[in-house]
């Protein structure tokens, strides 16, 4: 099996020497095609009116000055040659990947651009917990489910619309409790704010922040915020195919009435 392994926090990313650890699990042919720069937050963007920097820094590892999407594409499509991967796997994300992250999510669109491929793919995140440990997440949660979790969905066969959201909890791997499927949660969004400062010339300028709430959101039963924080392991199938198909029909009474 040819894997094809890439991330959205960047090449010298830590979490990206972990996927190739869990891709070192399954296959012996392992390839890592990754963003040049940081890409978090970019979603499934492609690179169309800039070109695509290819550099190789070692046997089977390259960078790509663009986005995830951008490198599944350049891995698939140019550098793995006529003999196309059978897995991309995206990640290890620092950072959870629940909830409404899917749609902002590098690691996410990565995996995403895998399955529009037709690949079987999958997106991998280790939840951090509080500010405090975002320079430390627990990898040894990843290491240690990854492999195991990946085989057991590719025995029963991705379906060729699907990608597999995997997410980690903040814990040690002995205090997990188990794996679990799960649902796309919703978190209230209240938590954002726009935070405003100004440059030495006096102009303003303003970062996206994030504030924490008096009272925590209690996540909803069988979603993916439930699970970590019950600390287990969350699998979250995600369709390509985002169409509402119940207000769909509900349109079409609307417009297609005599």
């Amino acid at each position: 099996m040819r894997v094809l392994c890439t991330n959205d926090d960047g090449v010298n990313a830590p979490g990206l020497k972990v996927i190739e650890e869990i891709a070192d699990q399954l296959s012996d042919d392992v390839w890592i095609v990754a963003p040049e720069l940081d890409q978090s937050g970019v979603s499934h963007s492609l690179s169309l009116n800039d070109p695509l920097r290819l550099r190789e820094i070692g046997p089977r590892l390259f960078a790509v000055r663009g986005t995830p999407t951008d490198c599944v594409i350049m891995g698939s499509r140019h550098v793995l040659g006529d003999k196309q991967p059978n897995l991309v796997l995206s990640g290890v994300n620092k950072g959870r990947n629940v909830a409404e992250d899917v749609v902002y999510s590098g690691t996410i669109a990565g995996a995403l651009e895998g399955t529009i491929l037709g690949l079987p793919s999958f997106a991998l995140s280790q939840e951090f917990g509080g500010p405090q440990n975002r320079d430390k997440p627990m990898w040894d949660v990843a290491r240690a489910f990854g492999a195991d979790v990946i085989r057991k969905v590719m025995s029963v066969g991705v379906p060729t619309d699907t990608v597999i959201n995997i997410n980690f909890p903040a814990c040690a791997p002995e205090e997990v409790k188990g794996v679990v499927v799960t649902r796309q949660g919703k978190r209230n969004q209240g938590f954002l704010r726009i935070d405003g400062h100004y440059d030495g010339r006096g102009n303003p300028y303003y970062w996206i922040g994030f504030e924490k709430f008096p009272v925590p959101d209690i996540p909803g039963e069988g979603t993916d915020l439930a699970a970590l924080e019950g600390n287990y392991v969350s699998v979250t199938p995600l369709r390509l195919d985002r169409t509402d198909m119940r207000f769909s029909e509900q349109l079409a009474n609307l417009f297609n009435a005599p």
